[in-house]
C-alpha cells in the first residue's frame, strides 16, 4: 500500500517506516510502499489521514475568438507558444495524431513518461517506475510501419489527447480545428491506475478510472524537473479532481502544487471540477434549538461501496449517530481523539466504518471519515451534534464517476463544490461557460473554499467545444477540464511573450493569474469576484490591452 510521508519536517513519522521501500517524490515530500501484511483495519489511528494518499477522477470526457486568442494571433504580437513547454498529467497521448507534429512529420512532443509500463531498470528521473520515451523513439515511431513496437504508449481514454489538443494541437483546416499554443512543444505524463487495495479502502468501484496522489505528484515534478533541464518555460494542466479532502487548498498534492507555482517560468492551471448540481454536498449549522442538524442521505438501489468525509470548521467539535432505511439507530459517537467505530447493522445487511480525527494533521480540523460497506438502499440520517461553540460543518459524498447519480444528499449545497486540488490559491482555477449564450456551465463546481477564499479565478468556454479526439477525430464535449486546457494554451502565449521573448523574465504562475484577471470581460449585472464566475472570462487580447494603460 502506498503512502505519502513529509520526511524532511517529520523524521519521527518517517521513522515509523522504516523497513519499507522509500521513493523521494521531492526535497519534502516521499512515497512509501508499505506490506499489506502490516497495515492495520483501523488505519487513520495508527498514521495521519493525509500520509494515505488521495483518489482523483477524471474530470470530463471553440473558442479561440472567444477568448482573444486569434485576435492576438492575428496582431503584431503574433503568439503561438513558441518556446514554450506544455505538460499533462493524465491518460496519456495519442502520439501518432497529426496535431501533435510539425509541418515536417516530425513529433512536437519531447518525451512521454508511461508509468503503466514496467521497465525494472527505471531511471532516477522517472523516479524507479515507468517507462520514459524520448523525442527520437517517438519520431522513430511515426516512420514505422508498426509504431506501437517502438512507442506502445497509447491513450486508450481520449481524455489526455483532447486536453493536449485543445491547449495546443496543430492547424487541422480540413477539420477546421485550432489548438491554442500550436507552436508549443509537449511533455507527457500517463497516469498508472491506482492500487486496489486504496481503492477497496474508500470503496471506489475497479471498473472506473481512478488515480493516486502519489502518482499525480511524481507526475508533475517530473514535468518541472523535465522543463528546468530543457531551460524552458512550462504551463501545467491539471483535468483531474476529487471530493476528498478539506477543500481549502491544503494537502501533500496542494503544498507540491503551491511550491512549483512560485517558480520562474512555471504556470500551473487546474479544472474546478463537475460537481455544481451533483448533489454530492451537504452544509450545516448547528440548530441551537434542537442542538443537533440532521443530514438525509439517499442510497440508490444497488450501490457500491463509498465513503463519506465530514469536515468540521474550527473552533466547532462534532459527533453523530445514525439512523438506517429500516430505523436501527446508533447512539451518539463521542468525539473523541483516535474513536473508531465498526458498526454493523442487523437489519440492512450494512457495515460502516467511523474515524474520528478531531485535530486532522494538515489542516488542525476535524475530520469524520464514514465508510459504507453494503450500503442498504433508501435514506440514511445522519445527527451531526457540535460542541458550545460552533462555526458549519460540510460533508462531501465522492465525485461523479465513483458513485452512482442516484446517492446525493437529500438538501445539498451547489457552493464549496470545487473539487481539489482546485481550490489550491497558488494555481490558476479555471470553470466553464458556454461562449454562445454566455451561460455558466450547468454542472460546474461553485466555490469559494471553505473558508471563503476566492474561487474559481477565471471562467473560460467549456461547453459543447470542438474537441479533437483519438484517432483523429473530433466532436463536441463540454467540463471544466477543457476549459482548464484552453486556460493552459492561454498560459503558455504569456510564457512565450515574458519569458521567451523577455518581457517579463520573473513570470511564475501567480504573475500570469494577475495579468489575466486585468484582461477578463465581465457581465455588468454581476458583482466580482464571485463563487460561480471568479472574477471574469478570460479575454488574453484584453490583458494585453490592459498593458497600454489607456
Amino acid at each position: 500500500m502506498d503512502g505519502i510521508v513529509e520526511y524532511a519536517i517529520s523524521s519521527e513519522e518517517y521513522a515509523r517506516y522504516a523497513g519499507t521501500t522509500t521513493n523521494f517524490i521531492n526535497d519534502k515530500y516521499a512515497a512509501v510502499y508499505v506490506p499489506l501484511s502490516r497495515i492495520p483495519e483501523k488505519l487513520i489511528g495508527s498514521i495521519a489521514y493525509s500520509v494515505i494518499p488521495k483518489l482523483f477522477a477524471l474530470l470530463d470526457l471553440v473558442s479561440l475568438e472567444e477568448m482573444g486568442v486569434i485576435r492576438l494571433q492575428s496582431s503584431p504580437l503574433s503568439l503561438k507558444g513558441s518556446g514554450v513547454l506544455l505538460g499533462f498529467v493524465d491518460t496519456g497521448i495519442d502520439y501518432l495524431n497529426p496535431m501533435f507534429q510539425n509541418a515536417d512529420k516530425t513529433t512536437r512532443i519531447v518525451s512521454i513518461w508511461d508509468q503503466t509500463i514496467v521497465n525494472m531498470q527505471a531511471s532516477p528521473d522517472i523516479f524507479y517506475y515507468g517507462t520514459e520515451y524520448t523525442k527520437d523513439q517517438i519520431n522513430a515511431a511515426i516512420q514505422s510501419e508498426t509504431p506501437l513496437s517502438i512507442v506502445p504508449s497509447i491513450d486508450e481514454i481520449g481524455h489526455g489527447t483532447t486536453l493536449a489538443g485543445l491547449a495546443g494541437g496543430f492547424t487541422d483546416v480540413t477539420a477546421d480545428f485550432y489548438g491554442a499554443a500550436q507552436l508549443s512543444e509537449y511533455l507527457i505524463v500517463k497516469l498508472k491506475p491506482s492500487k486496489t487495495n486504496v481503492r477497496t479502502y474508500f470503496g471506489v468501484p475497479d471498473d472506473v478510472p481512478c488515480y493516486s496522489e502519489n502518482d499525480i505528484m511524481f507526475g508533475i515534478a517530473y514535468l518541472v524537473n523535465m522543463a528546468k533541464k530543457l531551460n524552458r518555460p512550462i504551463a501545467i494542466c491539471i483535468g483531474l479532481g476529487t471530493n476528498q479532502g478539506s477543500h481549502e487548498g491544503l494537502g501533500p498534492l496542494n503544498d507540491l502544487i503551491s511550491n512549483y507555482s512560485t517558480q520562474v517560468g512555471a504556470a500551473i492551471i487546474i479544472a474546478v471540477g463537475n460537481e455544481g448540481n451533483a448533489r454530492h454536498h451537504f452544509f450545516g449549522q448547528i440548530n441551537g434549538a434542537a442542538a443537533n442538524t440532521l443530514v438525509e442521505l439517499a442510497v440508490g438501489e444497488n450501490e457500491n461501496n463509498f465513503s463519506i468525509e465530514l469536515w468540521g470548521n474550527t473552533p466547532g467539535t462534532y459527533s453523530i449517530d445514525i439512523i438506517s432505511p429500516s430505523g436501527e439507530y446508533i447512539p451518539r459517537i463521542p468525539a473523541r481523539i483516535g474513536e473508531f467505530r465498526n458498526i454493523r447493522f442487523i437489519f440492512d445487511d450494512t457495515t460502516i466504518y467511523v474515524d474520528y480525527v478531531i485535530v486532522e494533521a494538515q489542516t488542525g480540523d476535524e475530520l469524520i471519515l464514514i465508510r459504507f460497506r453494503n450500503p442498504a438502499p433508501g435514506i440514511w440520517k445522519f445527527r451531526v451534534y457540535g460542541s458550545k461553540i460552533t462555526s458549519g460543518f460540510h460533508l462531501w459524498l465522492p465525485v461523479r464517476g465513483f458513485i452512482s447519480d442516484k446517492t446525493v444528499f437529500v438538501s445539498p449545497n451547489q457552493f464549496t463544490t470545487i473539487t481539489d486540488p482546485g481550490n489550491n490559491l497558488s494555481a490558476i482555477t479555471a470553470t466553464a461557460y458556454n461562449p454562445i449564450n454566455q451561460s455558466l456551465f450547468l454542472e460546474a463546481s461553485r466555490g469559494y473554499t471553505r473558508y471563503e477564499q476566492v474561487n474559481p479565478d477565471l471562467a473560460a468556454p467549456g461547453v459543447n467545444i470542438y474537441t479533437p479526439l483519438p484517432g483523429g477525430q473530433h466532436g463536441l464535449a463540454s467540463g471544466t477540464s477543457l476549459a482548464a486546457a484552453l486556460m493552459t494554451g492561454i498560459s503558455a502565449l504569456l510564457l512565450e511573450w515574458g519569458i521567451v521573448r523577455g518581457n517579463d523574465r520573473s513570470m511564475d504562475t501567480y504573475q500570469i493569474k494577475k495579468y489575466l484577471i486585468r484582461g477578463v470581460k465581465r457581465n455588468p449585472a454581476l458583482t466580482y469576484p464571485n463563487r460561480e464566475w471568479g472574477y471574469g472570462t478570460v479575454d488574453i487580447y484584453g490583458t494585453f490591452e490592459s498593458l497600454r494603460g489607456e
